[in-house]
């Protein structure tokens, strides 16, 4: 309490202010640091990071969607935004989450238009809100997208596209592998970023859209995929 120059009770509220946005875990007599630990942070926290970045990547995103195209949506903060900015366009949308629901449901769609929505059915994950499990599985796999946009938790050069959990890992699979078309959207932080469970490689990768900006060791890495990349 010294140190931080702010009462207990202060302390206290702050703490579980960090803990609602996945920043931390509350733990008997303190709390423990959930960032640089491998561990996914929570939807909360993941939504105030790159707000910026993750706004030019939906941006981007939208812009290579054709009008009535069958789209399917991962789920994630970044997804949200891609949600957000396809209001008032005219596509058939499943989103994996009920934010990125009601991010393309809630706008102001442009003379009355607004993105048909499907819903994945499956279980809902607490605190993420996502769609996950055998009969999301199920229905994705029922039908034949125009395009996939898949935002993995973590990629890299070596593994590809990875998640934190085998249920997260086996929805991106369904989703990517129903689609004509198959487009990354992931901010810079997701290259450096750590998860166990592979999803596919890059080599299933026909766009890739971030803000990372490539070495030209990177670059030399993506000339072995036929790929598109689009900074932003």
């Amino acid at each position: 309490m010294q140190a931080c120059a702010a009462s207990g009770a202060t302390i206290r509220r702050d703490l579980e202010a960090l803990a609602g946005h996945g920043v931390l875990r509350r733990v008997h007599g303190g709390a423990r640091s959930l960032i640089g630990q491998g561990q996914n942070p929570g939807y909360g926290q993941r939504e105030l990071e790159e707000q910026d970045g993750k706004r030019r990547i939906a941006a981007a995103v939208a812009g290579l969607l054709a009008e009535r195209e069958h789209v399917w949506l991962d789920s994630g903060s970044t997804a949200t935004e891609v949600a957000r900015a396809l209001t008032g366009r005219e596509l058939t949308l499943m989103p994996m989450s009920l934010q990125a629901l009601t991010a393309a449901a809630d706008g102001d769609g442009a003379a009355g238009s607004r993105p048909s929505l499907l819903l994945p059915g499956g279980s809902m994950v607490p605190g993420e809100l996502c769609f996950r499990g055998p009969l999301a599985e199920s229905n994705i796999r029922s039908l034949r997208f125009d395009t996939a946009v898949v935002t993995p938790c973590a990629v890299d050069f070596k593994d590809g596209l990875l998640a934190h959990d085998l249920d997260d890992a086996a929805v991106k699979r369904a989703g990517l592998e129903s689609a004509a078309r198959v487009v990354m959207a992931a901010s810079a932080a997701k290259w450096q970023a750590s998860a166990r469970v592979l999803v596919t490689s890059l080599d299933q990768v026909d766009v890739i859209v971030t803000d990372r900006k490539f070495s030209a060791q990177d670059n030399a890495e993506l000339e072995k995929y036929s790929v598109e990349v689009v900074n932003v």
